[in-house]
């Protein structure tokens, strides 16, 4: 049942068994429409705005691929015990128009989307589009929420002050994020952080702005279970924004985004991880960078999905 309206049980997702997974029009997972619902415990929105980029472009198809990779997802998740689409209604907004020529323009839009649709409790859960949109999602949270911790996982920090003398890329939300107050500078942390950088001046800003890292080569030497309990540790205390960029992955595990680098996270690793986030206070996530152009077989839009559905699980468990 639903603990948010117990009268009124979830509409889940479409019956497989009843219908094809490859029939029907597509929402993340097979899940209604939030127009086919009366409100959403949990909200999908699609953001196609790849503008901020500085390599390979495509994100902005990203929505559509993931939503197309989740058709193949189940009811129950056994890792976790739970079933996430009967315990709270979660409903697909579709995407939202974002100026891909302005990128201001484009992070107000978002803001005042995620803040449209958190209006009435629900939490959103973004699919992007590039890194750049995760500042005005933050904006939104904090408002509220005041300063959040960030849960980031990511190859690379994204603290980066300006590409070319512009403040807003995808390599700059989070420097953009600590400036303006909205991160908790105790409890915010980066995971699977690897790849070459511009110099050491990058860790050390990027301590100053609030983060701890855990390093790609970490799980190597201290394997999952020593990595959730640093992040729990970490986090613990208020509430929590997790923010998946895909490249977080190794590129075997993630061919299809913009800024692949080597030695990556696989995918177990990563769903392992995210199945920490259990009892923590969890209030809003985005899964970024899904470059479908790049992709082969699907890989990376299937491990994006399985991404969503843990977080959604994780959600769940913690209404």
């Amino acid at each position: 049942m639903n603990p948010s309206n117990p009268e009124h049980p979830p509409i889940g997702p479409v019956d497989a068994t009843k219908v094809p997974r490859f029939a029907e029009p597509t929402t993340f997972a097979r899940l209604p429409r939030l127009d086919e619902v009366s409100r959403a415990d949990v909200t999908i929105l699609g953001v196609p705005f790849d503008s901020g980029v500085s390599y390979r472009p495509g994100a902005r198809f990203g929505p559509g691929h993931i939503r197309a990779a989740s058709k193949l997802l189940r009811p129950y998740n056994p890792a976790l015990k739970v079933s996430p689409f009967a315990r709270q209604q979660v409903a697909d907004f579709g995407d939202i128009g974002v100026n891909p020529f302005d990128i201001t323009e484009a992070l107000t839009t978002v803001h005042d989307a995620v803040t449209d649709l958190r209006a009435d409790g629900s939490s959103v859960l973004t699919l992007g589009g590039d890194h750049t949109i995760a500042l005005p999602i933050l904006r939104s949270l904090a408002r509220d929420h005041g300063p959040i911790a960030v849960l980031h996982f990511d190859a690379h920090l994204d603290t980066w002050d300006t590409y070319f003398g512009a403040p807003y890329t995808h390599g700059t939300p989070f420097r953009r994020a600590s400036e303006e107050g909205l991160i908790d500078l105790e409890r915010s942390q980066h995971i699977g952080i690897r790849g070459p950088l511009y110099s050491e001046q990058d860790l050390e800003d990027d301590r100053v702005l609030g983060f701890q890292v855990i390093r790609s080569d970490d799980y190597e030497v201290d394997g999952v279970a020593s990595i959730v309990e640093r992040m729990r540790r970490r986090l613990d205390g208020g509430p929590v924004y997790v923010s998946v960029d895909i490249d977080v992955l190794d590129p075997a595990h993630a061919p299809g985004t913009g800024t692949p680098e080597a030695g990556g996270m696989t995918s177990r690793e990563l769903l392992n991880t995210l199945r920490g986030l259990v009892g923590l206070n969890v209030v809003g996530a985005d899964i970024v960078e899904v470059a479908p152009a790049y992709d082969h077989a699907e890989i990376t839009g299937i491990a994006a999905a399985h991404v969503a559905y843990e977080l959604l699980s994780v959600l769940a468990l913690n209404r």
